[in-house]
């Protein structure tokens, strides 16, 4: 029996998940550096950390930029000693994750402009009422317009960089 179509496929399969891992560790290193660029907030946390999180969710899928985003929203919290505990910077880590998700897939169904809103109104709006029970009504209003603004400035960089590149080589 010939197994040389198997080993051809295996082969195939483990460079495309080196080529994945590699992808995601750049990324995540671009993450880390944005983590260092704050945007001043009542929480600290707010970074500019998940612009590559959302491009990886555009140019490499929702997966790949789902697990970037948590790990950069991780590395800008970790920076700043987890101020609001490690159990909820990990919830809105899966959150952010969703949101990377939800953004491939308006970009795929309705395009860039429509999946950069939703990001905003994701990232932005929703993201700041997700802390509602935590932070009371008062704490959320707070922090809405700096999330806002973090989320538009993390979209729309990731946008103009996937437009940037889209049809490239590089994606």
């Amino acid at each position: 029996m010939d197994n040389s179509g198997t080993e051809q496929k295996d082969l195939k399969l483990s460079a495309w998940n080196v080529k994945r891992l590699s992808i995601m560790a750049i990324f995540i290193a671009l993450s880390a550096v944005g983590a260092l660029i704050k945007i001043p907030s009542p929480v600290g946390t707010i970074g500019m950390d998940s612009a590559p999180g959302f491009f990886c969710a555009l140019a490499f899928g929702g997966v790949t930029g789902a697990i970037v985003i948590a790990f950069g929203h991780l590395l800008t919290s970790a920076i700043v000693g987890f101020p609001m505990t490690i159990p909820v910077h990990l919830y809105i880590a899966l959150q952010m994750a969703l949101w990377a998700v939800c953004y491939r897939w308006v970009n795929e169904k309705l395009g860039l402009i429509p999946a950069v809103i939703v990001g905003i109104i994701l990232n932005g709006v929703v993201s700041s009422f997700a802390m509602l029970p935590m932070m009371g009504m008062g704490g959320v209003m707070g922090l809405l317009p700096f999330l806002v603004v973090g989320a538009a400035l993390n979209v729309i960089i990731s946008a103009v960089a996937y437009k940037a590149i889209k049809g490239s080589r590089l994606i």
